[in-house]
């Protein structure tokens, strides 16, 4: 596929150029500032061509073009106000004059309506971050300040790891937002959402961040559902020369850190971490060009410190503590038993014994196995090592070919329905572009290499399972549970007719994990290790390591008619995609001889149209996609910009979305313990059978409820009224993708060239959520119109008290939620400039969830309901000085994800820098931290504790002016 892409490429260019001739035009000149000092590195472009160049060291500049006067070129440089001068003849010497800007209200942007468009003008909202902004970030790095824009949030994994969101229905890993970077879907194939910027470009490379909050399928197709983020890095041909950088900072300072049990944790002490960045471009003769980018850095993670329960719920009354405990920082006690149902295969090892006696009194709570913390089992020591490079061609003044490859590696940590530790990963991307000014093709493949990263909680539980089986541990756990009874009784403590008080039961339980814990692995010693390296080497389903080599490859066009179209602007674009699924039994039910591919194909076209004496533009689109799976989707766009005065617009617009299921949501098949993971589509719910003898998981959990607090809870195993709370598990529906409807109305103005305001209100009717369902299998046929207990029901209604692997009884699906629901929101936005360069800014968001998704069905909308940022900034307090301090604050939400469901409090942090220019080294020296209050706080239930950075760094720049 890629080669027949390389021949239409190629053929398409020489076709252009066969019938392209053109008079050769010389321009030549000076760009300098106010006060006559030259400017180094602005950007020269012949408007209407790919043509372009950059000022030198002098600030001179040279072109020539291709082309008979008139001939438009455009003068821009950041900071500076944007200039378009019109040569006539052949001239040189042009002496040009920029003036500093405040930028308010004049930045252009592409994402919106993928065409160019002052952002003022936007049919919907869109914030952007140019180049200034990008270096004067008050974050440790320029990909978490994007956080501060109005209507994004953002969680992070990792201290290398964040994922962005906008408008609600978050996650830690983000399959309704579309990440792009110069063009490329950033999504790894097997996940199908964004890696935050583990395989992106470095703060030297980037020149524009571009986020749309909102649906934006109509454009840019499935998943573009809650928003999308450009990320632009910079023309080998614009921005020339060396640049370099290095950082270095420490975290866990004071190393603060405690669990949920008051323990401090953590490395100990403060911990280095460190950043190097390098880039080279160079251009020859305006026709050739090439830039070269690496950059490595280093640290220790962030901790999983959260020792909560997350089934607190089943705590039996009168214990100290909850003997089926599952903590959310905690590996190993995913494994658990009913022990009425260890009573049933047990009993008989305790007959005849000293024992005996207390049978009548064996435990009826849920037991689970003793877990390892998260620290000993996940590797700490993160890493990312990037690459990039471009190879650029003009093949004339209208055609640019390019090749880009982006390569990242690293470890890390991610929080899913599990925790993973991503170690030594690798995900690359190769890109072969042809762009004019009017029309580009592209296509591209990522490649992904899960390296040697692992499920960390099956590690926990197959250390545990290493030393001892779980049959043997839970035996043994109710020997010691019977013994500790019979204890009290050699003391004249224990009451025969009444069974154990609430504190005999709870030392008992005590006594029994201490029993069943003989033996056990201590972290830190050479058995352990051996075990942990055994569990983490070893692939799924015999070990916790995944093999995933999946691939992605997309071919997409767009063409804008406005050469051969003057009424109206119109543009179309078409799009083709493959998954193919490679984890090689690890993920997908991908094994050798059963490939797994994906078909996806789209397209689209936009028209606008001005009105009413230009002051009202008009724009529609409508997209089309196909995923094989699925039936098509159909994706409208309408919006108006209306300019009620000069800098001063009203915007509306109704737009659709929908996301397709994930590479996962269609294929997975993985067995987590305490489930097996299944795909949506037809085949998987086929091949395991899953609706035989099924029931709800809710109803499940009721009945193992009244089971365990039963007296006799074998007997109660068959109690007809027990029995009677089940819920049979109904077939579900195939997944299908899901759908939003949005409307946005909004506001933007500049007053008085001093202050931005920035507005919009939305509201979002989402139908057909793509939710998960988990059931439980009786181990056969349950009568549940039986009067009394039978040996049947008996038998049959063991299985559904835990979850177990010989034979699978527990199964969770896709399916989507047959309702609707409703979210609105709304943003407010301030940029004021004080004067002598001060700029303040504010924005605050709020964001409500209208209906939850109803009984049985996770919400998952995972987003605080207010929060506000402010910041100050003066990148020129003086000649040399500037500085930056960020404030953000947002309030406690509900989390609610698969991996676990909780309260997460408010959070508020303050970052800072202050930076300063090394005129004659060419560089800037800066100073700088994040939570510099040192006030651990956590994004995400399940997610890690997050401290304070503080750091230097310093960026060298050939053409720093």
């Amino acid at each position: 596929m890629i080669r027949n892409l390389t021949k239409m490429i190629f053929g398409l260019a020489l076709t252009v150029l066969s019938v392209t001739a053109y008079a050769q035009t010389t321009i030549s000149g000076n760009v300098t500032d106010s006060e006559g000092e030259p400017l180094i590195g602005v950007n020269v472009l012949v408007e209407g061509t790919v043509l372009g160049t950059i000022t030198d060291i002098n600030g001179d500049f040279s072109l020539a073009v291709q082309a008979s006067p008139p001939i438009n070129i455009v003068i821009s440089y950041v900071g500076y106000e944007r200039q378009q001068l019109e040569v006539n003849s052949d001239m040189s010497g042009i002496k040009i004059v920029l003036e500093e800007s405040t930028m308010l209200g004049q930045e252009v942007v592409v994402s919106a309506s993928r065409v160019e468009e002052g952002i003022l003008e936007s049919p919907v909202s869109i914030e952007k971050m140019n180049i200034r902004d990008i270096q004067n970030t008050s974050s440790d790095d320029y990909y978490k300040s994007i956080a501060n824009l109005k209507g994004v949030d953002m969680t992070t994994s990792s201290v290398n790891f964040q994922i962005i969101n906008a408008r609600g229905f978050n996650s830690t890993g983000n399959t309704r937002f579309v990440q792009l970077i110069d063009g490329m879907d950033t999504q790894a194939p097997a996940l199908n959402f964004p890696i935050g910027n583990l395989n992106g470009p470095s703060a030297i490379d980037v020149e524009s961040v571009e986020l749309i909050p909102g649906a934006a399928s109509a454009l840019y197709g499935p998943n573009a559902f809650n928003g999308i983020l450009l990320i632009n890095s910079k023309s080998p041909f614009d921005y020339q020369g060396l640049s370099a950088y290095a950082k270095v900072g420490v975290n866990h300072i004071a190393d603060s850190e405690l669990n949920t049990e008051g323990q401090e944790i953590g490395p100990g002490s403060a911990q280095m971490m460190n950043e190097f960045s390098v880039r080279y471009a160079k251009a020859y003769n305006n026709k050739f060009a090439f830039k070269i980018n690496a950059s490595y850095s280093r640290a220790e993670d962030w901790y999983g410190t959260d020792l909560r329960d997350k089934s607190s719920a089943i705590q039996p009354a009168g214990l100290s503590h909850n003997p089926g405990s599952n903590l959310v920082h905690g590996y190993g006690d995913e494994v658990s038993a009913a022990m009425s149902l260890v009573k049933i295969s047990a009993a008989s090892s305790f007959e005849g014994t000293a024992l005996e006696p207390f049978l009548n009194y064996f435990p009826t709570e849920v037991v689970s196995r003793t877990p390892y913390e998260e620290r000993f089992l996940v590797d700490y020591g993160a890493k990312n090592i990037k690459f990039n490079t471009g190879l650029h061609y003009r093949l004339n003044d209208n055609l640019e070919i390019s090749y880009t490859l982006n390569y990242g590696a690293g470890t890390t940590v991610y929080t899913g329905a599990q925790r993973y530790s991503l170690k030594n990963f690798n995900i690359q991307s190769h890109k072969l572009e042809l762009k004019a000014d009017n029309f580009f093709v592209r296509g591209y493949t990522t490649i992904e290499n899960s390296g040697d990263s692992y499920i960390a909680d099956l590690s926990g539980v197959l250390i545990n399972r290493a030393w001892k089986g779980d049959s043997q541990w839970f035996g043994e756990y109710a020997q010691g549970y019977l013994t500790s009874l019979a204890t009290f009784a050699g003391a004249g403590q224990f009451d025969f007719t009444n069974g154990p008080t609430a504190a005999q039961r709870d030392a008992a339980h005590l006594n029994g994990r201490a029993t069943a814990d003989v033996g056990r692995l201590i972290p830190g010693t050479p058995e352990f290790e051996a075990a942990l390296q055994e569990s983490t080497q070893s692939v799924i389903p015999g070990g916790s390591k995944f093999n995933d080599k999946s691939k992605f490859y997309h071919f997409e066009g767009m063409y804008d008619l406005k050469n051969q179209i003057d009424f109206m602007d119109l543009q179309v674009g078409a799009s083709y995609k493959l998954y193919d699924l490679g984890s090689n039994g690890t993920i997908f039910a991908d094994s050798v001889g059963n490939d797994i591919t994906i078909q996806e194909f789209g397209g689209f076209a936009q028209a606008s149209k001005r009105l009413l004496d230009d002051k009202l533009k008009l724009t529609g689109s409508v997209r089309y996609d196909k995923n094989e799976n699925f039936d098509g989707q159909y994706n409208p766009r309408i919006s108006g910009v209306y300019k009620v005065a000069n800098d001063h617009n009203i915007r509306a617009s109704f737009q659709t979305g929908f996301r397709n299921p994930t590479t996962q949501g269609q294929h997975i098949d993985l067995n987590v313990v305490t489930a097996r993971l299944l795909g949506g589509l037809p085949r998987y719910a086929e091949a395991y059978n899953i609706y035989e003898n099924a029931y709800t998981a809710q109803s499940v959990q009721e009945f193992i409820g009244l089971v365990a607090s039963d007296p006799d809870p074998a007997l109660a195993l068959a109690n007809p009224a027990y029995l009677d709370v089940l819920v049979a598990a109904t077939e579900l529906e195939p997944v299908k993708p899901e759908q939003v409807k949005s409307i946005e109305i909004g506001y933007k103005g500049l007053i008085g060239n001093k202050l931005f305001v920035d507005m919009a209100y939305y509201r979002n009717i989402y139908s057909d959520f793509i939710a998960q369902v988990q059931i439980r299998k009786a181990a056969g046929t349950l009568d549940l119109d039986a009067t009394v207990p039978t040996e049947q029901n008996l038998r049959n209604a063991q299985g559904l008290l835990t979850p177990t692997s010989e034979p699978e009884n527990t199964f969770q699906t896709y399916t989507n939620v047959n309702r609707e629901v409703s979210a609105q929101g709304f943003v407010f936005g301030l940029e004021y400039i004080l004067g002598n360069g001060y700029r303040l800014g504010a924005n605050y968001n709020w964001n409500k969830l209208n209906e939850e998704l109803g009984s049985g069905f996770l919400n998952e909308f995972n987003t605080p309901e207010n929060k506000v940022n402010f910041t100050i900034a003066n990148s020129k307090l003086t000649d040399k000085l500037g500085f930056n301090v960020a404030y953000r604050w947002q309030q406690d939400f509900r989390w609610e994800s698969s991996f676990g469901q909780g309260d997460m409090p408010s959070v508020s942090t303050v970052d800072a820098q202050v930076s300063y220019k090394l005129s004659d080294l060419k560089s800037i020296l800066k100073v700088g931290g994040t939570n510099i209050l040192n006030q651990d706080y956590t994004l995400s239930y399940g997610g890690p504790s997050l401290g304070s950075i503080f750091y230097v760094s310093i960026t060298f720049d050939e053409f720093l002016n």
